[in-house]
């Protein structure tokens, strides 16, 4: 079943992207916990140091209708909701600082994969110029009523520049990886800072939790990276990572998923103290669960 479907869909992924699927090796199977319960395929590139999840479903856009996609909704319902909720008002406010720190004269940015738009409602009220992307028609709809408007489409952008355009948790979705960064590139301005999150499949609580790690979510995830990996697909479209930040909230909220997963129950002790575990081994490692890359042009 995953050749056939690989094979199929592999029509659709555009040439550079296309090279990324070569010489893959086999790493861990993962099953789809949100919507499907379907089995995927890990594989892993070793030039990139990178995994990739295979087949990609044809209906992709399927894979994530579901009330426990978060990042689409502001639901504070269960405790995962509530979790969530609650970190999100913490983060915004260092995702901010983390904007200002950089000197723009327009202050025009641009948040890709926006969901319901806090991130940049912060930006707004803190004299940002903001645009977003966001392919959900729901979320779109919930960041209206906040006063931010969204684009679906990242192509609706022809011959704007931005000194910062910002993908939290954003990039491990998209489709043809390699053209895409090209266009991020192409839309940022000559000093201009791209700034990622993604989660590193190389910490601690990924190597923990293996197939049940919460942040492999496939098959929304098709891409898994660690540092390695980041800073070789950037080198080649002639960008380079300026710093690199953890985020270690995540390591707890992963957890705490992946404990679910893992035993059907929510262990809430036991999946803080992993997360504990996580970012204390990555303070000499610095494999955190997730991390910011600051990206510029070389």
């Amino acid at each position: 079943m995953f050749h056939e479907e690989h094979d199929h869909k592999q029509i659709k992924i555009l040439g550079e992207t296309q090279k990324i699927y070569e010489n893959l090796i086999p790493f861990l199977d993962c099953i789809d916990y949100t919507v499907s319960k379907e089995k995927y395929e890990v594989k892993k590139n070793a030039i990139y140091d990178m995994l990739v999840t295979v087949p990609v479903p044809e209906n992709l856009e399927d894979y994530y209708k579901s009330k426990d996609y978060i990042s689409h909704t502001d639901s504070k319902k269960s405790l995962f909701d509530k979790v969530y909720q609650a970190v999100k008002f913490i983060t915004l406010k260092r995702k901010l600082k983390l904007m200002n720190s950089f000197k723009t004269s327009t202050k025009n940015i641009l948040d890709v994969g926006a969901g319901t738009g806090d991130f940049l409602k912060t930006c707004k009220e803190n004299n940002w110029n903001v645009s977003g992307v966001e392919p959900s028609l729901d979320a779109i709809n919930i960041a209206a009523v906040k006063g931010v408007f969204l684009k679906e489409n990242l192509s609706e952008f022809k011959n704007e520049k931005f000194d910062v355009i910002t993908l939290w948790h954003v990039l491990e979705h998209v489709e043809n990886l390699k053209e895409y960064m090209a266009t991020l590139k192409n839309l940022l301005s000559e000093n201009g800072r791209l700034v990622i999150a993604v989660p590193n499949y190389k910490s601690y609580d990924a190597n923990y939790y293996k197939e049940f790690w919460a942040a492999f979510d496939v098959p929304r995830h098709l891409w898994h990276f660690s540092q390695n990996s980041i800073h070789t697909l950037f080198s080649e479209v002639n960008m380079s990572v300026e710093k690199t930040i953890p985020m270690k909230f995540d390591a707890y909220y992963v957890s705490l998923l992946s404990e679910k997963y893992k035993s059907k129950k929510t262990n809430p002790f036991q999946a803080l103290y992993r997360g504990f575990l996580s970012n204390s081994k990555a303070k000499t490692s610095k494999e955190y669960s997730s991390l910011i890359y600051v990206i510029k042009n070389s």
